[in-house]
């Protein structure tokens, strides 16, 4: 059996989304919520990050807080959000190799505290070389990487 591509995962919606209801426990609830916890499909993700334009930054807790208020939901699942904002930077990479033109700036998509994705292609330098071709500055803080006053310029959903 062939291996799926990223654009493939990227448009395979399953049963989402959807809203389970996480119940209460305090260990559970400090970590990650508690209530309806929405299961965006991967390509909302996708959408959210085409909208935001150059010199503009979203985080990975924006693009959740966003989805989760859309769904009517307490909050969106980390794990998932984590996988799928990859998927989307690997299939629009995938898709700018093939040379389609549909791409997607995974690049403007930040972890929590405005830290860098090394998950994303090409990894750290990649990130920061396109990043800083837009104007940002990025320092290190150890052996992560940070946009500096990344809060100036995140883009309001």
């Amino acid at each position: 059996m062939a291996r799926k591509t990223f654009d493939e995962k990227l448009h395979q919606a399953k049963d989402m989304p959807r809203i389970e209801f996480i119940g209460y426990d305090e260990k559970m609830a400090k970590r990650f919520g508690a209530g309806n916890m929405l299961i965006a499909a991967p390509l909302e993700y996708d959408e959210v990050m085409k909208r935001i334009p150059p010199g503009k930054l979203i985080t990975s807790d924006e693009i959740r807080a966003y989805l989760a208020k859309k769904h009517q939901a307490d909050f969106t699942c980390q794990l998932t959000a984590g996988i799928f904002i990859n998927t989307a930077a690997n299939a629009s990479q995938e898709r700018e190799d093939a040379g389609n033109p549909d791409i997607t700036p995974y690049w403007r998509t930040l972890k929590k505290g405005g830290e860098l994705n090394d998950k994303f292609p090409g990894g750290l330098d990649h990130q920061k070389f396109l990043l800083e071709s837009e104007g940002h500055t990025v320092i290190p803080k150890g052996k992560k990487y940070f946009v500096k006053e990344f809060e100036k310029s995140l883009f309001l959903l």
